[in-house]
């Protein structure tokens, strides 16, 4: 079935990819936040990454070899911004935030790829598309700040490790579309993980992991399988989707999946106990709404 999906061609493909990738990530905050019960930020983070790479090995290790030697520095690129920090930084916010508004935040991602293709790769934009800029940030700007009196435990300005993380998105969005075009999508994210595998480890090995009290804590196994989950389906399998719909698309469609993904953490978030207002509500409206019109075709 999952071979079918990723040999899928068709004028309806990526609307397809849109969806399955909005339910696989609009859940993957709530697996985010479940992991991080038994484990720190650190070896989530890595942990994701190692078993991501083992995935991908297994299946992808043969198109490894159709990769150009001059691809492989944009791969190394792409692995460690589309991959390798988001998967510390989303851990290190959701320490402090509910993993319903780091979905919502992660909205930003469409507003940081039109932005970084105007600024780095010379993408022309509309003065609807940088007006949709502007109200995006200002319903960014309400949400947080609600959120932190709503949550007044809670340390806001850890909603800038999600920001951070939509900046370096939108740069791998930009770099697959424009380096790694004809590149298939399952070398990729193969390629990808060969850069940033030797890291996690390294990483894993000095966050405490193997240590005799890391096991002593009773959320341990569930949370090894809740990121065994999240790394199958919420960044290998994704990752490959997510590769082939930036490459039928375009990169600002690509990101767009970010309108559907906040409905589906909302949910979970709620089910879970999340508290969340109409105030934010309305912020996290205005953000969909900046996203609509900076991504909105040319006129």
């Amino acid at each position: 079935m999952i071979l079918k999906i990723l040999t899928m061609n068709g004028a309806n493909t990526k609307w397809l990819y849109l969806f399955i990738l909005s339910l696989i990530w609009g859940s993957s905050f709530i697996l985010i936040k479940k992991s991080l019960l038994g484990l720190t930020p650190f070896q989530l983070g890595a942990l994701r990454t190692i078993i991501t790479g083992v995935f991908l090995f297994t299946v992808g290790y043969k198109n490894i070899k159709t990769i150009d030697k001059s691809q492989w520095k944009w791969l190394v690129l792409s692995g460690f911004l589309g991959s390798f920090f988001p998967a510390f930084l989303f851990a290190i916010a959701e320490t402090e935030i509910d993993s319903s508004i780091a979905s919502i935040l992660n909205s930003l991602t469409p507003l940081s790829t039109l932005l970084m293709g105007f600024a780095i790769f010379k993408i022309t934009s509309t003065r609807r598309q940088m007006l949709g800029v502007i109200i995006g940030f200002i319903g960014t700007a309400l949400l947080i700040l609600k959120g932190a009196d709503l949550n007044p435990n809670q340390n806001y300005l850890f909603a800038g490790f999600v920001i951070m993380s939509t900046v370096m998105y939108a740069a791998n969005v930009n770099i697959i579309k424009k380096y790694l075009f004809n590149v298939k999508p399952l070398a990729i994210a193969t390629g990808n993980y060969v850069a940033i595998f030797i890291p996690a480890i390294i990483v894993l090995l000095f966050s405490g992991f193997f240590t005799g009290s890391t096991f002593e804590n009773p959320n341990v196994k569930m949370s090894l399988i809740y990121v065994t989950i999240l790394s199958f389906f919420g960044t290998a399998l994704a990752k490959v989707l997510f590769n082939n719909l930036i490459q039928i698309s375009t990169p600002v469609f690509a990101s767009s999946v970010t309108y559907l993904m906040p409905i589906v953490a909302l949910i979970w978030g709620i089910l879970d106990g999340e508290s969340f207002t109409l105030m934010q509500g309305f912020a996290s409206v205005i953000i969909l709404i900046g996203v609509f019109l900076s991504h909105r075709p040319k006129t």
